[in-house]
């Protein structure tokens, strides 16, 4: 049901105007009050906050605002050319008549070379695209002694077909990604005898020294005296983590108090499960005592209430994304008052993290870093994980307490003297409603784009709306910037030219894989010691997370996060945000995360069919290179994924 105040469409609609992930849109087309609510603003109402004006168009329309001044500087120049041709045709005598000659002469030579230099190069793209075609074979015929050949074996019936994941007729791009992942296969074979990189365990040392102070506090408890404020936040367990720091924020800012906050059921995520399922209530309500006041439920007197008919239901669609404090006191703070209660519904990403005041920044990184600890079952599971991650071996710090609670002393084998065993998590962002958002190809040709402009009908009306009624970029555009989330295929050979060795133990967190099997292929074939929650976990063991997706990701987070390396494939992800934002906290600078920089691996990727391995290493590795260094906070960056600031972390003399 709508509030009263629903507006009117907005007059226009753009990409820009719709939230970057797919899991801070809305689940689905219900309601903009209730289930399956937005994280971000519909595009497509307006709210009693927010102008009339609609969203700019952003994408395409310098291109239609240019065109006619193109068409009208071509058209000059041509005019030009025609006036400087009848000059010297209508000139008049000899003299103009040489003057035809002579120029139907250059045009007729210029045609000629032209004509010359387009056949040279189709028969040099001919020839060359004749050879690629064998390449991978022609490498094991020079090397028919080299290690692992049976497992690496690319024989055209089963390696070629196996990784050509752009079948459907597209042979030639399924046949240049086999051939680097060919080239990646022999580079591991002979790599077994070397030593690894020296950085690639290692985060990047800084000229600063961190150490985490969220938990110190420099002001008095407020009385909430203001009223209360209800949550019901919407998306997966990362998304719900992001609005439920935002809304003890929200309750300090207002000097209100805070109702244990509540999660929407979505037609994506199918979850019932509830903040006391995930979280540890007692100890969120504790932790924070100081800082503002938590109930479990309304006072008997307000629960009568029709929050709705009096106004006090505001949907995530009625704040824009990253409102201002000020936008709090100023529309929200008067509803309170009147009301005495508050109701955000759908609430996600809707606070600002500049200009924040210095505390209340504080006490967001406190909620996020030490407010919200798992419930007992999900940290039991989770220290059986990495304890089969690591063999049993585990060296123990602040991050595996904080982590796993008491469960974390059970990583430990007094009385066993086995070497320690490191491993790797890779968060795989490529489920389907990932892909079918993206609106980017992945080879598998029509039947694949009509699956997920089917699945976008269903989950992203409003995509789907945008891509019936405006011009939107092309899939080759969105992926040479950068737009696209890696593919299993593409994370692979980037963890290969890293320098990851074939025995490295990966741990790979997501949900099911869009494109399964096949899709998996060559990440399987290429490193065999690939682990998931499902295959590290007995049926009895994982049966009580089934059909919980949150819970199953409650998992994935602890395992990624204790990772001796993590490694994000779409740094767009919320999972990949908040692990690399709990490893930068509490890692101590002995965490590296691995976040690649999409746009300059597309760049590389394009050149699949030609680029030799070692060029192909060493530009992944000067790319990575880049973005493994950690930086302070930028200005407006969130302070989930970027704690190393003043307001979140302290440096060291």
């Amino acid at each position: 049901m709508a509030s009263a105040d629903a507006a009117q469409p907005s007059p226009s609609l753009s990409l820009d105007s719709l939230p970057t992930t797919p899991r801070g849109r809305a689940a689905s087309s219900g309601p903009a009050f209730g289930f399956g609510s937005s994280h971000s603003p519909s595009p497509l109402s307006l709210s009693r906050f927010s102008s009339s004006r609609g969203a700019p168009d952003s994408c395409g329309g310098w291109w239609r605002t240019s065109l006619p001044r193109l068409r009208s500087l071509l058209g000059s120049r041509g005019g030009d050319r025609r006036m400087r041709r009848k000059r010297i045709i209508g000139g008049g005598g000899v003299g103009a008549a040489a003057g035809s000659k002579g120029w139907h002469r250059r045009r007729t030579r210029g045609i000629v070379i032209w004509g010359g230099v387009v056949v040279f190069f189709f028969l040099m793209n001919w020839w060359m695209f004749s050879r690629l075609q064998d390449t991978p074979i022609r490498l094991l015929r020079r090397n028919p002694g080299a290690s692992n050949v049976s497992v690496v074996s690319l024989s055209r019936p089963s390696i070629l077909e196996k990784w050509n994941i752009y079948g459907h007729g597209q042979r030639s791009t399924g046949v240049m990604f086999s051939r680097l992942l060919g080239l990646a296969a022999h580079a591991l074979a002979e790599a077994d005898s070397r030593p690894e990189p020296q950085d690639l365990w290692q985060e990047p040392i800084g000229p600063t020294t961190w150490k985490r102070c969220a938990d110190e506090r420099n002001w008095e408890r407020c009385d909430g005296r203001n009223g209360y404020i209800i949550v019901s936040a919407n998306g997966g367990i990362n998304q719900q983590r992001v609005a439920i720091c935002n809304a003890v924020a929200i309750a300090r800012l207002l000097n209100s108090t805070l109702v244990l906050p509540r999660f929407l059921y979505s037609s994506v995520w199918r979850d019932k499960s509830q903040f006391g399922d995930i979280y540890q209530e007692e100890h969120f309500i504790n932790y924070l005592k100081d800082d503002i006041p938590i109930v479990k439920a309304l006072p008997s007197e307000l629960q009568s209430l029709d929050l709705e008919a009096i106004g006090s239901i505001v949907t995530d669609a009625e704040i824009m994304k990253e409102a201002k404090p000020s936008f709090y006191l100023k529309q929200i703070l008067p509803i309170l008052l009147k009301n005495r209660v508050v109701h955000f519904v759908g609430y996600g990403n809707r606070l600002a993290f500049d200009p924040v005041p210095f505390e209340l920044q504080r006490l967001r990184c406190r909620c996020n870093f030490h407010a919200l600890r798992f419930v007992e079952k999900i940290q039991e599971t989770g220290a059986l994980l990495i304890q089969r991650m690591r063999h049993h071996v585990s060296h123990l710090g602040p991050l595996e307490h904080n982590l796993l609670g008491s469960f974390a002393e059970k990583l430990t084998m007094k009385g066993k003297k086995i070497v320690p065993s490191r491993y790797l998590a890779v968060h795989l962002r490529f489920e389907i409603d990932m892909a079918a958002y993206s609106m980017c190809h992945f080879g598998g040709g029509k039947d694949e784009e009509d699956e997920l402009e089917a699945y976008r009908a269903v989950h992203f009306p409003a995509l789907t709306l945008l891509k019936n009624t405006t011009k939107v970029p092309s899939a080759a555009f969105l992926r040479s910037e950068g737009k696209c989330p890696l593919t299993p295929e593409e994370a692979v050979l980037m963890l290969a030219s890293l320098g990851f060795k074939r025995k490295t133990s990966i741990y790979v967190a997501g949900a099911q894989i869009y494109g399964g099997k096949l899709r998996m292929a060559a990440i399987n074939s290429l490193y065999p010691n690939l682990a998931t929650k499902e295959s590290l976990l007995s049926s009895s063991e994982i049966e009580p997370f089934r059909n919980f997706s949150s819970q199953l990701a409650a998992l994935d987070f602890i395992v990624c996060a204790a990772a001796d390396a993590f490694a994000m494939t779409d740094s767009g992800s919320q999972l990949s945000a908040l692990v690399s934002g709990y490893r930068m906290y509490y890692g101590g600078g002995n965490l590296p995360t691995i976040r690649p920089n999409k746009r300059r691996l597309a760049s590389i990727f394009l050149k699949n069919s030609t680029i030799e391995w070692k060029e192909f290493e060493d530009r992944v590795r000067k790319t990575i290179k880049q973005t493994k260094q950690i930086h302070e906070r930028p200005i407006a960056r969130s302070i989930y994924r970027h704690p190393r600031s003043p307001e979140c972390m302290c440096t060291v003399e």
